[in-house]
């Protein structure tokens, strides 16, 4: 029996910061207000022309195999997770693929929004376990500043989101090795219009139109009410869920690291689990809510300050857009 393991995670953020004080020149907010609400200072926004989610994405994979020590020619699958694809179709699998120069392999694009990552992890985790890959390239990464509504009407999700890319290489690794202990994947689409983007829709009569773009029906809508309101059940129930699978005992979590939609769900889940700052992972404060990006993001940032050691029980868990929430326990 063959176990999956991340071999190296990388990363990429834009080099636009964006502060709350230049938000509150967009639209009727504050500093005072923003961290508040979702505990954001500032986040990072692409620059059309230079940054893509392709090239982005290229960059946290890049440095995620050097930290693998794998070579690209060694990748044998891609798993990519975003909803804002550079292209409207084919998706950004293929168009890493040809970035990074590998030819023929396989690439499947997962849109399961903020908890993508994970789902994707899921999927690189079965291939593996099944023999069927060897080492995978699993990525997270989005441009969500240019569908944002940077008016009064549309600041609740402005001030959150924001662009980014991350990357993990998925090795084959013995049973008795570190490495995925499990994964959980759950959704509930009853909830779909609590936080989605309408357009463009392949259903209506014509893609784009005026009459679209007047509606504001190509910007992202959210109830930040009823997301926190499920988000702070589901973290709680899918991280105990992975923890009880597993039959291990929250004290012995090293590092939780949570999708970064808002600090105060992710300090709510820390209080609830009784876990000290130095258990739990958070850049939001200053990277804002990269969806699919934030949890390889969280990863490769986590790396990079020691706080990620070799054998560590690593819990990573998600909620968002679906709405759909995912859970991963793991040895470093």
């Amino acid at each position: 029996m063959f176990k999956s393991r991340i071999l190296g995670a990388g990363h990429y953020v834009p080099e636009r910061i964006v502060t709350n004080e230049e938000l509150s020149q967009m639209m009727n907010t504050s500093n005072e207000w923003i961290v508040e609400r979702t505990g954001i200072q500032e986040r990072r926004w692409f620059t059309p022309g230079v940054d893509t989610v392709t090239n982005m994405s290229a960059k946290a994979s890049r440095m995620a195999m050097e930290r693998a020590k794998v070579s690209p020619k060694e990748i044998d699958f891609i798993i990519f997770a975003t909803i804002t694809s550079d292209y409207f179709l084919p998706g950004n699998g293929v168009l890493l693929q040809r970035e990074l120069g590998l030819t023929s392999i396989g690439a499947l694009d997962i849109r399961n929004a903020c908890s993508g990552f994970i789902y994707a992890l899921s999927v690189a985790d079965q291939f593996i376990k099944t023999g069927m890959y060897k080492k995978i390239l699993v990525v997270g990464a989005e441009i969500q500043s240019s569908a944002l509504d940077k008016s009064d009407e549309g600041r609740s999700s402005a001030v959150i989101f924001a662009d980014g890319a991350g990357a993990v290489v998925v090795g084959r690794v013995e049973s008795d090795q570190p490495g995925i202990l499990s994964t959980h994947l759950h959704a509930e689409g009853a909830h779909a219009e609590e936080l989605y983007c309408i357009a463009p829709s392949s259903s209506g009569e014509v893609r784009i139109s005026k009459e679209l773009i007047d509606r504001g029906d190509f910007f992202l809508k959210m109830n930040g009410n009823a997301v926190f309101k499920h988000a702070v059940v589901r973290f709680m129930e899918v991280i105990q869920e992975a923890l009880d699978f597993n039959g291990i005992n929250k004290e012995e979590i090293d590092l939780l690291v949570p999708h970064q939609a808002n600090l105060r769900i992710s300090q709510y889940i820390q209080q609830k689990l009784q876990l000290p700052d130095e258990k739990v992972f958070n850049n939001i404060m200053y990277l804002g809510n990269t969806t699919a990006g934030t949890i390889p993001i969280a990863l490769s940032q986590a790396w990079e300050q020691g706080r990620l050691k070799e054998g560590d029980l690593v819990c990573l868990a998600a909620f968002g857009s679906g709405f759909a929430w995912a859970s991963a326990l793991l040895r470093w």
